[in-house]
């Protein structure tokens, strides 16, 4: 570990409570997505929705609005520190769920699930910028990977969660729970998360500043690929969010198992986010995730192949999901920590504006993946297939042509850390 990391301050508390708290502050942004899906019906008919495609903007409007958001709190993570824009995003995120669970008009609720994804952006950069200030490298990506192995659960769960409040009482009483989780995990990072911001490192709010450290943070050739690929194979995952409801319950007949059914796709994730942070550090973030990317699109082409000729035949259908999405934990985790490797100094502002593009591209991405949905799968295979090979393409220019180099050297030849005033 470099002078740099080493220079802050102990942790006071264990790296594995560590790793679960934030673990369950970045989840609440999934679980606040995937948590009603079983109920996007019933929101839609007791609100006023008209058609099917548009109750997927549900969810599209918090994933753009969260991405739009990114853009803010890294500057504030690295003024006032991480924490204080963890409890606010915390606040923000219990306050508007108990406001979404009395509206009575469905463009109301989508403003205000709007008005959420942008305020709670904070637990998608702050957490990231915490995972920088302690490690860097492929001792980043083994981290990240843990934390993903843990959060990538609640996609598993959450649409089993929202069915069984479901059962016993309104759509409603979901955002409601959601707020209460909000208030508990507020407790826990109150009293046990430290703030890892070192002093040296505070950045003045200052707009030229600002600037200065995003563009930096963005235009680093070595990044911006990493940045790029992960925001376009996030979107085609957000395309399948956005439709799953619609995909499996309704193209492929699941029904009543789409949580089942969606949970067990999803639960791959957190199987290869395991194995990866196992393997990460022997064998580089750089060579597991090139051949990861790789490995999608030939799973991809399989999907093209099968929405052809298997179209409405589920068990075509579930393992090539299942497989896109255990690769998944090969990519996002490795592809984040080497786009953040060279920022030790401006980790927030870093996290930041990748976040942002990674999110509100994808969101955007995602939406235009779930609104051509047409009654079959072909529409998102194709988009797979596309999304994952101009990812390779934007890795391809960030390595300079060359793949599953193994760089030891923090940021690596030509990319030195950043030190920003």
């Amino acid at each position: 570990m470099s002078a740099t990391a080493a220079s802050h301050p102990p942790m006071t508390i264990g790296q594995r409570e560590l790793i679960v708290m934030i673990a369950l502050l970045m989840s609440l942004n999934a679980l606040c997505i995937d948590g009603m899906l079983p109920a996007l019906d019933d929101i839609a008919r007791e609100l006023g929705a008209e058609s099917g495609n548009q109750r997927q903007l549900i969810v599209g409007v918090y994933l753009l609005a969260n991405g739009i958001g990114c853009l803010l709190p890294g500057s504030f993570a690295d003024r006032f520190g991480r924490k204080p824009v963890i409890m606010f995003a915390l606040g923000a995120y219990a306050l508007f769920s108990l406001i979404i669970a009395t509206v009575d008009n469905f463009y109301l609720l989508l403003v205000a699930r709007g008005l959420q994804g942008l305020c709670c952006a904070g637990l998608m950069v702050a957490p990231t910028a915490i995972v920088r200030d302690q490690f860097e490298g492929d001792k980043m990506a083994r981290t990240m990977s843990s934390v993903s192995a843990v959060f990538i659960t609640v996609p598993v769960i959450a649409p089993t969660l929202g069915q069984s409040v479901l059962l016993f009482a309104g759509w409603r009483w979901i955002f409601v729970s959601l707020a209460c989780l909000a208030g508990l995990a507020a407790t826990w990072a109150w009293t046990r998360l430290p703030e890892t911001l070192h002093r040296e490192h505070r950045q003045q709010i200052h707009f030229s500043t600002i600037t200065r450290n995003m563009r930096i943070a963005l235009f680093n050739r070595a990044s911006i690929g990493y940045v790029f690929g992960s925001m376009l194979v996030m979107g085609g995952v957000f395309g399948y969010v956005n439709s799953a409801q619609q995909l499996i319950g309704e193209h492929f007949g699941a029904g009543r198992w789409f949580p089942v059914v969606f949970g067990g796709t999803a639960a791959m994730m957190a199987v290869s986010n395991i194995v990866n942070s196992r393997i990460v550090e022997r064998f580089g973030a750089r060579r597991v995730s090139h051949a990861g990317v790789i490995v999608f699109i030939v799973v991809s082409m399989g999907q093209v192949w099968a929405a052809t000729h298997r179209d409405g035949q589920l068990a075509w259908f579930l393992p090539l999901m299942a497989t896109n999405l255990a690769l998944l934990g090969f990519l996002g985790a490795n592809f984040s920590s080497i786009a953040m490797q060279p920022f030790a100094r401006i980790a927030g502002a870093a996290s930041s504006v990748q976040t942002f593009f990674r999110m509100f591209g994808a969101a955007l991405v995602g939406i235009v993946i779930g609104q051509a949905y047409d009654g079959t799968a072909r529409p998102f295979a194709y988009a797979l297939l596309i999304c994952s090979s101009l990812g390779l393409a934007l890795v391809l220019f960030s390595e300079r042509g060359r793949l599953f180099r193994r760089l030891n050297a923090p940021g690596g030849p030509g990319v030195p850390l950043v030190a920003m005033d």
